[in-house]
């Protein structure tokens, strides 16, 4: 199990992992060994997620998550497949931590009157400005 909060654990069994060939510098190594891991997690299928956590995922995800709602997370950082895994790992950990946040509800205010003073007493001033950009009158 893979504890993301204190009511959160995703079971290792919906994590799929895959081994692929590394891109990138390396010399014979990279063209021999398969280091890259792409980590493969079905979030429309979890039950475990609740909805409106899965919707703040699918946003955070971006690109990162498919049309059919798997997400998708590369790492080829290491020459380690081990290494690549626990950054793949600690990623996927910590988007879900992320999208597990619910956003503070916007209390709105209101503007205080010395505010509002100061914000048309700065559009007057601007006006007088322009104002005095305009042609000259012929009054004097």
């Amino acid at each position: 199990m893979i504890e993301i909060t204190s009511w959160l654990s995703i079971p290792d069994d919906e994590i799929g992992w895959r081994a692929a060939r590394a891109s990138g510098p390396g010399g014979q190594h990279v063209n021999k060994t398969s280091t890259a891991i792409e980590l493969r997690f079905d979030v429309r299928a979890s039950s475990l997620i609740p909805e409106d956590m899965k919707d703040r995922l699918a946003g955070l995800a971006g690109s990162r998550l498919t049309q059919d709602g798997v997400l998708i997370l590369f790492a080829q950082g290491s020459r380690s497949q081990e290494m690549n895994r626990q950054d793949a790992l600690e990623r996927f950990v910590e988007l879900l931590r992320k999208a597990a946040e619910r956003p503070r509800r916007r209390r709105p205010t209101k503007p205080t009157y010395s505010s509002k003073l100061k914000r048309l007493d700065g559009k007057t001033r601007r006006s007088g400005v322009k104002a005095m950009r305009g042609r000259p009158t012929g009054d004097d």
